[in-house]
């Protein structure tokens, strides 16, 4: 079975353009850049050549990367679910019981996380041990350096 990718609707239209960017205009340029470096004589020693094909095949890996999450894809819909748990599409807020602090996270699927920018996976510890949590409930999670605590103080969608 394949392994399903859950991506906001925001992120599917971002990977469909990626993807038509990529088998469009990015496969033009490097078929180019080949043509360009083959014009440059013995191929066996021609570092141009040899440069354009590496582009080239990162480009058709990208693109196969790009169909398999298309082509695995659930969308999240996050209207669906109800705002008295925490689950994919939701915004929560919690509070480290250890140093109270507080912050505040989106739950997206692994596609889209960027803990820089508090967007957490549901894939990731931390994401997986607060789906289904409710506000007030005290949510444990496994770190490296042992057990944090986290109270969840607001969930929104």
């Amino acid at each position: 079975m394949a392994k399903e990718y859950k991506l906001s609707a925001e992120r599917l239209k971002e990977l469909e353009e990626e993807l038509t960017y990529l088998k469009t205009v990015k496969d033009k340029e490097v078929t180019e850049q080949i043509k360009v470096a083959r014009g440059y004589g013995d191929l066996s020693e021609n570092s141009e050549y040899d440069e354009a094909k590496n582009e080239q095949a990162k480009l058709y890996g990208r693109i196969a990367e790009v169909e398999e999450i298309l082509a695995n894809a659930v969308l999240i819909n996050a209207d669906e679910a109800g705002s008295d748990y925490i689950g994919l599409g939701c915004t929560f807020t919690v509070k480290d019981l250890e140093f109270d602090e507080e912050s505040t996270f989106e739950l997206v699927g692994s596609q889209e996380a960027n803990p820089m920018k508090g967007r957490v996976s549901d894939d990731a510890p931390f994401g997986r041990a607060l789906v289904g949590a409710k506000v007030g409930d005290i949510v444990k999670v496994e770190a490296p350096d042992g057990v944090i605590q986290y109270e969840v103080i607001n969930i929104s969608r």
